[in-house]
């Protein structure tokens, strides 16, 4: 049988080539990642609310105003005046209210009231968001290949997080307590940082296909991506040390700067026994320590973006340079809200930089890991 004479510009054996090389890569890309991506863009911004409901619920001291954990049924507010009266009744036997809020009115509890049961609604319908989503992919089998473990990854950190806020809750009930303990404050909110960020990284590797995503990878630096990872686990530390700070409101203890008592160290730093608590509950060190690790952060952010000024990758470059310009944001909103003793409306636009910074500092990691494809222009 005679053969098709091939044109003398016709590269030969592309076309059988690619069809053997990418046929399984683009097999991870079926399903329907378009859906799945805006599914988790939706609680990617539920969960960055969710953020915001929770520090405004720790700023107005509304987290201890709920006094029982009820998954299900404490989806129903208060209906009646009964019910109202019975609420208010669990709270006034409780130490915040008895050291620290004695006298205060039904008016004035609903107020409280309503801030927790809005920021438990909130994580009941991003369970709910979530569960839809996850079954209803998985009905249709339109998850792509690999992606079932992490999707239900998901699920089940949004379940240990809610099981780990009334572990948290649950601390400030105790007597002799007027707040939730520092330390479990810091592990809810780290928790829930760590969900977002997986929410983050997932959206980002759906944006592009599979096979798209094991060519670009070939671009990647290494060591870029290296010192991103160092960035990621500084800002985890710092947002974390922010946990501590909000939970024992180590952010009005020293309303000065850059000096905390007219001296670089917080004076009598460790009068609380035995030592290790020191550092969960002083807010001198705590705040020193939160200081500190923030100066650390912003020069390895300097450093890490003097070296991505030489990657080859225009949209990389960038990348790096928004994570250091949002450090130096970061810092004079810190900076501020010491100054103005933590005011909630202050605080709680320190806060959201924190999540900002964070989405910013995982994106620049992972074009340092795959970079966008350019033009040779754009190298330049």
């Amino acid at each position: 049988m005679a053969t098709k004479p091939r044109s003398i510009f016709e590269e030969v054996g592309t076309t059988e080539k690619q069809a053997v090389t990418t046929g399984g890569i683009d097999a991870k890309s079926r399903g329907a990642r378009k859906g799945i991506r805006l599914w988790l863009m939706v609680l990617f911004a539920l969960v960055a609310v969710m953020i915001a409901v929770g520090g405004l619920t720790r700023l107005t001291d509304s987290g201890l105003s709920i006094t029982e954990w009820k998954p299900v049924t404490g989806a129903l507010p208060p209906m009646s005046v009964a019910e109202w009266d019975a609420e208010f009744a669990k709270y006034k036997q409780i130490p915040e209210y008895i050291e620290q809020n004695a006298g205060m009115s039904l008016a004035e509890f609903k107020v409280i009231y309503w801030w927790e049961w809005g920021h438990r609604q909130l994580g009941r319908f991003i369970g709910l968001v979530w569960a839809v989503g996850f079954l209803g992919f998985a009905v249709t089998r339109n998850i792509p290949t690999g992606w079932t473990p992490k999707l239900l990854f998901i699920g089940a950190l949004g379940g240990l997080q809610g099981f780990i806020g009334w572990w948290m809750v649950s601390s400030g009930l105790r007597e002799g307590m007027l707040d939730v303990a520092s330390y479990r404050l810091a592990i809810h909110l780290g928790l829930a940082f760590v969900i977002f960020g997986f929410i983050a990284w997932y959206i980002l590797q759906l944006s592009r296909r599979a096979a798209d995503l094991m060519q670009d990878r070939r671009l990647g630096n290494a060591s870029l991506a290296t010192w991103g990872g160092v960035l990621v686990g500084l800002t985890f530390v710092q947002i974390v040390l922010g946990a501590l700070v909000a939970g024992i409101d180590a952010g009005r203890a020293f309303p000065q700067w850059p000096l905390m008592a007219g001296g670089f160290f917080p004076p009598d730093p460790f009068t609380i026994s035995p030592v290790w608590r020191n550092f969960f509950e002083d807010a001198g060190l705590v705040q020193f320590m939160h200081r500190m690790t923030g100066y650390v952060l912003v020069l390895v952010g300097v450093f890490v973006w003097t070296r991505a000024r030489s990657s080859a990758n225009a949209q990389t470059r960038f990348a790096f340079k928004t994570v250091l310009a949002m450090m130096f944001l970061q810092m004079v909103l810190g900076i501020v809200t010491v100054l103005y003793s933590a005011p909630w409306h202050i605080a709680i636009v320190h806060q959201f930089g924190a999540v900002v910074l964070w989405v910013l500092v995982l994106r620049a990691r992972f074009l340092a890991i795959y970079p966008l494809p350019q033009s040779v222009k754009g190298a330049a």
